[in-house]
């Protein structure tokens, strides 16, 4: 299967792992990547340049393909605008093969020196946007490619509230550069859908989570096997920081406590990133947001990286070759 995403990095298939706090580490990029696909570091795991970097390099032990880093430019209690300069600079240094970017463009939000930093060390960026007046900016700016992620998608999708059937469209005719479907994959026949859309690729997150490879609490891959696509809500819309969650106890809480009028300070205990931390360690289902999207009614089962990006394949050929059929 060759794409412009194949083609610029270099791997066998065209399906990147989306950024995960907590959980994209070096042994989840790794797999994925030795999988074929494109593998995610999220920085915002990493407090200190040093344990950064290390990270990287421990990812380059495990694997000697390519992998992607997940950088979040949101407002944030723990990660600083410090950290954004630091993460981008190491990236540089460390000559990584792509950035996913999500939040605020880099150029306003740290300065288009940045940018220029990032091309002449070779490394590719791409922002994750909602909307097609988000993804010119980015070409204008000088990114290499987007992420369409529709309101399908878990974390924090834009709240223009546009489906992935719409925006991937959108965005590749309005766009140069290659578009990668983001929203609500999770198999072969979405990865079809997103390449008969215009997309050059898809990425995907929550499916990644209910992987043998992924290092998370089993019960935690279980809910999301058992859990269907209406378990997920928005929640934090009040903050204007929307995310899509499973439906749980915290996330009830979240809603009652949204509803009330309640703000940032009642909401941050529920919200916190440490919370989440901890109920991917212990399994405790019901304990925090679990940020996922509606793409879990898709996931069956918990295969390895392997297993599932061979299996999305054949049956992503398997789907264009029976439409090709009807025409």
């Amino acid at each position: 299967m060759k794409t412009a995403i194949t083609e610029m990095f270099g791997i066998k298939y065209p399906i990147i792992c989306g950024a995960m706090m907590w959980l994209c580490k070096p042994p989840l990029a790794a797999a994925v990547s030795n999988a074929g696909g494109m593998g995610n570091l999220t920085a915002g795991n990493y407090e200190t340049e040093e344990d950064f970097r290390n990270a990287i390099r421990e990812t380059r032990k495990l694997t000697d393909r390519p992998f992607m880093v997940g950088i979040t430019i949101l407002p944030s209690v723990r990660i600083t605008a410090g950290h954004h300069q630091m993460y981008l600079r190491v990236c540089a240094e460390e000559k990584v093969a792509g950035i996913e970017v999500s939040g605020a463009p880099v150029d306003k939000a740290v300065g288009p020196e940045y940018i220029d930093l990032l091309k002449k060390a070779g490394v590719k960026l791409f922002h994750k946007v909602g909307s097609v007046r988000h993804a010119v900016h980015a070409e204008k700016a000088g990114y290499d490619g987007i992420y369409a992620a529709g309101i399908e998608e878990g974390g924090h999708p834009l709240d223009d509230d546009v489906t992935t059937m719409v925006l991937t469209p959108r965005i590749v005719e309005s766009v140069k550069i290659p578009v990668v479907t983001v929203g609500g994959i999770a198999n072969g026949k979405s990865l079809a859908a997103a390449l008969s859309l215009g997309a050059q690729g898809v990425m995907m997150a929550s499916r990644f989570i209910a992987t043998k490879d992924c290092v998370v609490h089993n019960n935690i891959k279980e809910e999301i096997v058992k859990r269907q696509e209406h378990e997920t809500t928005l929640i934090c819309k009040t903050l204007h920081l929307q995310g899509r969650a499973l439906k749980n106890q915290v996330v009830r809480n979240i809603c009652e406590i949204e509803e009330k009028g309640g703000g940032f300070e009642a909401l941050y205990p529920l919200i916190a990133g440490e919370r989440m931390k901890e109920a991917w360690e212990d399994g405790d289902v019901e304990a925090a947001p679990m940020m996922v999207g509606q793409s879990i009614g898709l996931i069956q089962d918990v295969p390895t990286c392997k297993e599932l990006l061979e299996r999305m394949v054949k049956e992503a050929e398997e789907t264009l070759a029976r439409v090709s059929k009807l025409f």
